[in-house]
Order: structure tokens, then C-alpha cells, then sequence
């Protein structure tokens, strides 16, 4: 379906794509991975024909592959029908333009191409017909039921916009899919319907898919292979098989990459020491022996002198060799953000009691009477569809909001430390330095050296938090908590814009945590490593799991 061959991508003389080259097959679902900045978003904009490359290019099976892509920030204007219909079509519109085909083939027309243009209205007739039937249900789906057709898209939050986007570019019937993060703002309920709705499409209609995601779980449900872009080297490396069968490869090429270095340090230090015997033995018979008056013995050791220089040579020869084009690099641990939360200091046993609880807003409950407490320790999973009130509910543990009744009160000695979703507690106009300062008494180098520990290096400190991406300012967010001291973590979906590197570390850093963690998330595997209790909030109230 699709194949691409040596893409070169340059920006302002940094390249961020080299010699990129795969084969995406009809049926087939890759996975396209790498941190944050390595170019997957580039790689996608150049396949959908948003951007040029430098070199290189890629061929599609048929001219008139039907593709969908979607982007990861969508900018539509208008109602959500009229993105339906320029996404799928407009039978209106299409049927106009079949009759006047069908007219100037019938007339006798000699225009080149009539008929093909014919067969692809026709094609197109027949996609936005089953799609219009299909339009209440992939806005049920997607969570977008509430709307009607003629609602602008400017009313939707940026989460429903996506979802919006993903509606409509599945309803377009592609047999070429580009995703850029679909799963961004979908919760579990949403998440399985699309991991069968892309497998169900793959199988049936043979389409093709390349998508980005930091959703492991979703990797390891859905795709075929994995495809990496090194954030060092720029160039792509193809895996067979899910996300964890990629991990497995990984680890395993790491392990024989750190066996064949460390072998071939032992051979330069073997070599170093049988080079350092040899001169040393050479210098003893140019001193020894060979200084008798005996000539023939002078001529003897004098040969032997010379060999055994030879040999030294030799040897040390080899091992600029191995210094140079052999050498082999240490494996590198990969990129990583360093985080650590310290400390917890002490807190209650009890560290949140909701007490007779509705929470809502204006008066109107979305959960009522909740009693439950969160114990010190607890690492709590808040799971369940979008709306359900599960920001609210933390929004009124803050007191952010005031309950509707009932209370939620924090025990003594508890200090809660807040992420919300779009980290909106950040002051656009302050830098990341001045942000940082504010949370704790750092002098400019000290907060310098702490933005450090989370990917903000050299100038990065000085830039404004209006201006910074979504995962930016998500590792700022993190700053801050990690500065505060909090023994008490509410956190709302923490890691929606992180990279998979920078989510194995989070995990990490709150596995280690000692105080006590509320997060609303919706990446499976994050709440499988970190959650030790889980809360589902839905439609019959909140359910404890574990």
C-alpha cells in the first residue's frame, strides 16, 4: 500500500529524518515510536502530503488510495456535519456531480479520464452513503452523542475536537491510516472500542495503518510491528511484532551490544599489557645480552631486538584499530527524564475523607454520596468514561470547588500537590525559571540545575509556559510537585503528552514515592505498574475495584 524510500527531513540545519526507508502492507498496523521531537509527527505530515522532504520520497500502490490521517491538534471550523460531510462527502454534492459524468459519457464526451472520474464519484457516493447511516453511532462511540450536527466545532474542547477528528476520519473508509496520538483524551471504554474498530478494519477491508501512540497497551493490542526512530541517529529501525515483543528485541540487543563492547574492552586492555611486555622484553635484550663483546651474539640479539619491536608494533597497531574503525560505542541507557519526588515526610494515617459527598457543579450533583476514605500509602487509579466527574471529584478534594454536599477533608499534616489536565495552574506569561522559583526558595542556579533534572537545559529555562508544548509543560508541572515536598499527589492525567520514555520514568519516580498518589488516567499499563488500588466512576456512582 505504501512504500518509502531514503525521506531526509531538515530543519534550520538540524536534520530530524535520515534515510528513512519501510513498507506499510495492506492488513498491516505499525506502530511508530521514539521521544518526543525525533520526528514521528514530521514523518506523518510528509506521508499525508503536508510537508516536503529534503530527499527521498514514498510511492502509494494506486493513485487513488484513499488516505486518513489525522493530527494531533485539529483545526476545523464550522458544524460537525459539514466536517462529516467534507470528510466523507456530501451526497448532494456527489450526486450532482455523477449526473453531469453520467451526461457527458453518454453525450460522447472525449474528455480524457471521464470515466475513472465517474467510478471514483460513484465509490465516493457509495462511502458517504454508509457513513451518514453510521454518524450517530461513531459519535456514540467517541462520546460526542450530546451534539447535534449543526453545533459548531468551536464549542468542542481541544479532547472532543480529536475525538471529533477520529470520527472523521473513520468514517471516510480510508485504506491508508496515519494516527497521529489518537488516543489522547479517550478513556478505556473508548480506548477498546477503537483497538477493535482499527483490528476489525485491518482484517476485513485489508486497510493499512501507521499510528503514533505512548499508549502501550493500545501498541500491544493493536499493531503488527513496530517501527523506531532513534532520537540520536535519526533513522528508522523496523521491529516484527506488538510493543512488548519490541521491548523483548530491545533488551536483548542492548545486552548483546554491552557483551560485545565489554569483550572488546578486555581484548584492548589484553593487548595494551602483551604490547607492554613485548617492549618491555625488547628492551631488555637491546640491554642485555646483546651487549657482550661476542659480535655473533650481538648480530643474534640484535635480530631478536628487531622482531620482537616488530611484534609490539604489531599489537599496538591492533589496537588503534579497535580505537578507531572498529570501536565500539557503550550502549546507551536512552534517553531519560530524572525525577524524583524525595521525601514524603510524615502524614496521617488518613490522608482524604469524603464524608457524605456530592460533587458537581451550580448545584447539580454528578456524584453523590460518597464514603471513602484514601489511606497513607495509597496508590490510587481514578478509571471511567469522560465526564463521569472524576477531575471534579479532585477539583473538590483541592477545594477548588465546593462540594454540593457533604465534605471532603484532608487529614493533619497533609500537603497536596495538584497537576490538572492542561497544567492551567502555570502562569502563562512567567518562564520555566521564574515558575520553578515560585514553588520553592531556589536561587537562579539552583533552579537552573533542578529544570535540568527535567529536560530543560541551557535557554529552555527562559521560556515562557505559554509558548512551551503540552509535554513541556507537563515535565514543568512535574518540576513543581517534585519541589513542593508534597506528601499528598492528585494528579489528572498526568502523562496524556508524555513520550513512552518519559512515562516509564514517572512510574518509576511515584512506584518510589512514599506518600500517597490520586491519578486519573487512562493508559492501562501505567495503572498496572503503579496502581494499587483502583476506583471506576460511572453511571451507578463510584465502584471500588481493588
Amino acid at each position: 500500500m505504501l512504500r518509502v524510500n531514503s525521506i531526509n527531513k531538515s530543519f534550520g540545519g538540524d536534520t530530524i529524518l535520515k534515510d528513512i526507508s519501510f513498507q506499510l502492507n495492506s492488513g498491516e498496523r505499525l506502530g511508530l515510536v521514539g521521544p518526543n521531537g525525533c520526528g514521528k509527527t514530521t514523518l506523518l505530515r510528509i506521508l499525508a502530503g503536508l510537508e516536503t522532504p529534503d530527499l527521498g520520497g514514498f510511492q502509494f500502490s494506486r493513485s487513488d488510495v484513499r488516505l486518513g490521517y489525522l493530527p494531533q491538534g485539529l483545526q476545523v471550523s464550522g458544524t460537525i456535519g459539514g466536517f462529516f460531510d467534507e470528510m466523507a462527502g456530501n451526497l448532494n454534492d456527489l450526486t450532482s456531480e455523477l449526473e453531469r459524468l453520467a451526461a457527458a459519457l453518454t453525450g460522447g464526451s472525449n474528455q480524457p479520464g471521464l470515466q475513472q472520474a465517474y467510478d471514483r464519484t460513484l465509490a465516493q457516493m457509495e462511502i458517504a452513503a454508509q457513513s451518514a447511516t453510521r454518524v450517530p453511532q461513531m459519535l456514540a462511540a467517541l462520546g460526542l452523542e450530546e451534539y447535534a450536527l449543526y453545533t459548531p466545532v468551536g464549542r468542542l474542547s481541544g479532547g472532543q475536537k480529536t475525538r471529533l477528528g477520529l470520527a472523521g476520519v473513520l468514517l471516510s473508509a480510508p485504506e491508508v491510516l496515519l494516527l497521529d496520538e489518537p488516543t489522547n483524551h479517550l478513556d478505556l471504554e473508548m480506548l477498546a472500542w477503537l483497538e477493535e474498530w482499527l483490528v476489525e478494519s485491518a482484517l476485513s477491508r485489508r486497510a493499512a495503518v501507521l499510528l503514533v501512540s505512548h499508549d502501550r497497551t493500545f501498541l500491544d493490542h493493536t499493531v503488527t510491528g513496530i517501527l523506531e526512530i532513534d532520537p540520536l541517529t535519526r533513522q528508522l529501525q523496523v521491529y516484527a511484532g506488538n510493543y512488548s515483543a519490541y521491548v523483548e528485541q530491545k533488551m536483548f540487543e542492548r545486552q548483546r551490544r554491552m557483551q560485545d563492547y565489554q569483550e572488546q574492552q578486555a581484548e584492548i586492555v589484553r593487548l595494551r599489557r602483551a604490547a607492554a611486555s613485548v617492549r618491555q622484553d625488547a628492551a631488555f635484550k637491546k640491554g642485555g645480552k646483546g651487549d657482550s663483546g661476542d659480535k655473533f651474539a650481538k648480530g643474534f640479539f640484535a635480530n631478536r631486538t628487531k622482531g620482537t619491536i616488530k611484534r609490539a608494533k604489531n599489537i599496538e597497531k591492533r589496537i588503534e584499530t579497535l580505537l578507531t574503525e572498529e570501536r565500539l560505542e557503550k550502549p546507551r541507557q536512552g534517553w531519560q527524564m530524572k525525577l524524583d519526588f524525595g521525601e514524603a515526610g510524615e502524614s496521617s494515617r488518613a490522608v482524604v475523607v469524603l464524608e457524605d459527598l456530592s460533587v458537581g457543579y451550580n448545584g447539580m450533583a454528578l456524584l453523590s454520596d460518597l464514603n471513602q476514605q484514601v489511606r497513607y500509602g495509597q496508590r490510587l487509579a481514578l478509571i471511567g468514561r469522560n465526564g463521569a466527574g472524576k477531575t471534579t471529584l479532585l477539583r473538590t478534594i483541592t477545594g477548588e470547588l465546593p462540594p454540593v454536599s457533604g465534605r471532603a477533608r484532608l487529614g493533619p499534616s497533609v500537603r497536596c500537590g495538584y497537576m490538572a489536565q492542561e497544567q492551567e495552574v502555570l502562569h502563562p506569561e512567567w518562564d520555566a525559571l521564574e515558575t520553578i522559583c515560585s514553588f520553592a526558595a531556589f536561587s537562579e542556579t539552583q533552579g537552573r540545575a533542578f529544570l535540568h533534572k527535567f529536560l530543560f537545559s541551557g535557554d529552555d529555562v527562559f521560556k515562557k509556559v505559554g509558548s512551551l508544548s503540552y509535554g513541556e509543560r507537563a515535565r514543568l508541572m512535574l518540576a513543581c510537585l517534585a519541589a513542593q515536598g508534597c506528601n499528598l499527589l492528585l494528579l489528572d492525567e498526568p502523562i496524556n503528552h508524555l513520550d513512552i520514555p518519559a512515562r516509564s520514568r514517572f512510574e518509576q519516580a511515584l512506584v518510589g514515592f512514599e506518600g500517597t498518589v490520586m491519578a486519573v488516567v487512562h493508559d492501562r499499563y501505567f495503572i498496572d505498574g503503579f496502581a494499587n488500588s483502583v476506583w471506576e466512576i460511572g453511571d451507578e456512582g463510584l465502584k471500588v475495584i481493588r
